[in-house]
Parts: C-alpha cells; structure tokens; sequence
C-alpha cells in the first residue's frame, strides 16, 4: 500500500521501480560503462600502483563518466543520503568476488576512512555498504577501526595528482596484531590516482605479512 502513494523510483533515471528492481532500473544497469577487471583480467588498476605499493589484486566494477550515470549515482551516494547505492553495488560485486579464485583469498575487508568531522556531518561512510556486502559474499570480517583518518581534507575526486599528494591527507592503522598474516580487501568508492588508496595501503602493510588487494565501485 506504502509504494502505492509513495512509488520506489531509480535512483539513476527517477522513474518508477518496476516488480524485481531495486535501486536501479534494468535500462541505468544496462546502460553503466561496466569495467570488471576481475572478469577481463585487465591490470589496468594495478599498474596504477606499480612502483608505489605491490597490490595482489585490483577490480573496479564500472568506470566513472563526468556529467553521465556514474557521476550522478556517485553523487546521490555522497551528497544527497542515497546510501542504498553503496550496498546495491556492494552486492553486485561482491556475488562475482566470491567466484573468483583471487578474491577468495581474501580475509579481511577495510574500508577508507573518513575523518571524524566529515564522518559526523554527513552521518555515514560512503563506502561501508559496499564493503559490508563484499565482506558478506567472501564471508570475511568487515573491520572500520583498523585504519583511521587523522586529517581532514575537501573533497580529493577531482584534484590534480601533484595537489593530492600536497594535500594534508593522513591516515594511520591500528591493531597491527589483527591484520598480522591477513591478505586484506581494501575498498573505496572512486579510484582516481590511487594516491588515497596508496597511503591506506602503505598504513597497513606496516603489519606484519600484509596482503592487500583493492577493489571500488568506479575507476576513471
């Protein structure tokens, strides 16, 4: 009776859910520029890190499109409370993780964090549904108190990478003992650089034996 007056719409095009559609309508699914390395086999995500941090693993599931579909799914995510998109591709991926022989290796999900302040203004980390779902199809911990942002910077999507590394972005790990021989998923909403990504993994493999592969909803 509820969606009778108050109708489920896609969160891409705004129009009507129709019966077995949630979040996104079949036509926003179908017209997403997928990217799904771990199906291609691309390591396009990895040379990205290549003489910055040795990733065992790196997926994006869709590539990011200014003033398309991606921009405006990101944006509902971050900036309008949409977290039902986080979890929605959370789901996605994690169901094509957990029939990949890399990624079931995988033992442990982390999450990049956000600063306390822009945590508590916003009320949410954009990325924890998408992680919670990907912990939940590996069957694997999902753990946001190992790493910890310990500055707060604006918004890094769109900033050059000579700005990235100047800005006063600073994460660190704690409870080094519990990632100690882990092989660790570390999961963000964007990859533009990899610069974030880059310094939250460098905080990890501080532990002892650290893994890590990476894995975001979108890639540019």
């Amino acid at each position: 009776m509820l969606n009778l007056f108050f109708p489920k719409v896609c969160v891409g095009c705004k129009e009507q859910l129709l019966k077995g559609e949630t979040v996104l309508c079949m036509d926003c699914i179908h017209s997403l520029p997928i990217a799904s390395f771990h199906k291609t086999g691309s390591e396009m995500l990895q040379d990205k890190f290549y003489g910055r941090f040795l990733v065992k693993n790196a997926t994006a599931l869709i590539y990011f499109q200014k003033r398309g579909l991606t921009q405006e799914l990101l944006h509902n995510l971050k900036y309008r409370g949409k977290k039902e998109i986080s979890s929605f591709f959370g789901k996605w991926l994690g169901a094509e993780l957990a029939e990949n022989n890399h990624y079931k290796e995988v033992e442990m999900v982390i999450p990049v964090p956000l600063h306390k302040q822009k945590l508590k203004k916003r009320g949410f980390n954009q990325v924890e549904g998408f992680g919670k779902e990907i912990a939940l199809a590996l069957n694997v911990p999902y753990r946001d108190d190992i790493l910890i942002k310990i500055s707060k910077t604006g918004s890094q999507a769109f900033k050059t990478r000579i700005l990235r590394f100047e800005a006063e972005e600073l994460f660190s790990a704690q409870h080094l003992g519990e990632i100690k021989n882990k092989h660790i998923l570390l999961v963000d909403d964007i990859i533009t650089t990899g610069a974030t990504l880059e310094k939250c993994a460098l905080q990890l493999l501080k532990g002892e034996n650290v893994k890590i592969s990476v894995a975001t909803i979108a890639t540019t």
